[in-house]
């Protein structure tokens, strides 16, 4: 065969079938680099969608980052672990709104998953406590451990609900490549490796970038250049310009002076107050929920009108439904009256046959007594009657006869046989204990 010929039919596909051209499927891309989100991903936001501003959902964001920090610690996790946790922290409410999740479970289920990818795991148990702690301490309120009951058991169900939802929503890319090391071999890089002040405030500065949302915005390499940019300002350390350090590193100067400014408007803001954040949420969620309920009775009352039952199944039922009510009285007295000749042929159907038919099932359904074990019937087993009711008669004439008649001397073989068959007899014998007669 040669190139040029087509490739054979399989069997069972048709010839349409196979030269029908094959459909496109988009990559699977798994990349470190897939944290940092499009534009059209970061404005609008759900939380916004949902009616929260700005300011709120950064203080949350804030927030957020805070206990995932401040549990890190308590837990004894390394840096890079509580990194990759505020990382997907931040990206996971980029597609969900915080009105609809709740934003300390969803911190806590961020802290398992990150204590998985970082191979550092600590049981969910570990995890509550440390938030429990932590939340009791800013409260000011006296330290008690966590009961174990239904509300623990619901709690920690569903933080396991959490971290499979923000694996779900990240789609399995939870493996982020961190800023830590850049910092260090940039540091190298311009000969101040030995300046611990300046690596150390360039480093803090990294941590607190955590809480913003710089790292779903740009690469880890700006964000290592902007540290060190804002550690050198702050010191008054002099970096090479000609030509400028930042442009070997292939980074441009206005995403590092944007980064700078996400930074430094994070220490310019007041400190967050989760009571007051709960307050706004727990409203916004009650303002979702009046309009859920709203646009459900909008859609009941909506499909309760255009109901297929509601339209017309034809063009022919179209019509008639514009005849009137006229039309539609004189077809139900119709339909009435055919009903009632129909019951009436029904009852007047069952003919003699069929009401001897039905007599005699209902005659065979019954059980008739038998008296052939008794001992009447095995003492006179010639006799022609097998019926008490036939004691008193007379099978000459086949006319009852009275005891009056009996004790005339009339029909005295029939009176011997009365008295043979007498119950009375019968009941004397077995009161004086002549039981002979039933026995065999």
């Amino acid at each position: 065969m040669s190139s040029t010929d087509p490739p054979p039919a399989m069997p069972g596909v048709s010839a349409d079938q196979a030269h029908q051209p094959e459909e496109k499927w988009g990559p699977v891309v798994l990349t470190i680099s897939n944290s940092v989100l499009p534009l059209e991903k970061l404005s609008p936001t759900p939380s916004s969608l949902d009616g929260m501003t700005q300011a709120v959902e950064d203080d949350l964001r804030n927030l957020g980052c805070n206990l995932i920090q401040t549990a890190g610690k308590l837990l004894k996790l390394p840096q890079v672990a509580m990194a990759t946790g505020c990382v997907m922290f931040q990206r996971f409410f980029y597609s969900k709104s915080f009105v609809r999740y709740s934003m300390e479970v969803v911190a806590m289920g961020c802290v398992c998953l990150a204590c998985k990818v970082e191979e550092a795991p600590r049981r969910a148990r570990d995890v509550i406590n440390v938030f429990h702690h932590i939340k009791q301490v800013r409260q000011g309120k006296p330290i008690k451990p966590v009961i174990l009951d239904t509300e623990y058991i619901s709690l920690k169900n569903n933080i396991i609900k959490a971290e499979r939802r923000v694996l779900k929503e990240l789609g399995f890319c939870v493996h982020i490549k961190h800023p830590h090391k850049l910092i260090v071999m940039y540091m190298q890089l311009l000969g101040y490796e030995q300046h611990d002040k300046f690596v150390q405030m360039s480093w803090n500065f990294m941590n607190d970038s955590l809480r913003t949302d710089g790292f779903v915005r740009y690469q880890p390499e700006t964000i290592a250049c902007a540290c060190i940019y804002l550690s050198a300002r702050k010191l008054g350390i002099p970096l090479p310009k000609k030509p400028s350090w930042y442009e070997i590193l292939n980074v441009e100067e206005d995403d590092i002076r944007d980064c700078c400014y996400r930074i430094i408007c994070l220490y310019q803001r007041s400190k967050p107050v989760q009571e007051e954040l709960d307050k706004v949420v727990n409203s916004l969620k009650a303002a979702l929920d009046d309009r859920r309920k709203q646009a459900r009775e909008v859609a009941s009352s909506v499909a309760a009108v255009d109901s297929p039952a509601s339209q017309p199944s034809s063009p022919v039922r179209q019509v008639e439904n514009t005849g009137g009510e006229e039309d539609r009285n004189s077809r139900s007295q119709e339909r009435g009256q055919s009903r009632k000749r129909k019951k009436h042929k029904r009852e007047r159907s069952h003919s003699g046959s069929d009401r001897d038919r039905k007599d005699k099932r209902e005659k065979k359904g019954k059980r008739e007594r038998s008296w052939s074990h008794s001992p009447i019937s095995k003492g006179r087993r010639g006799g022609s009657s097998t019926s008490r009711d036939r004691q008193y008669s007379s099978h000459r004439t086949g006319q009852y006869l009275s005891h009056d008649r009996f004790d005339n001397g009339e029909n005295r073989g029939d009176k011997d046989r009365r008295d043979k068959y007498d119950h009375r007899g019968y009941q004397e014998k077995y009161k004086k204990g002549e039981r002979d007669h039933y026995r065999r």
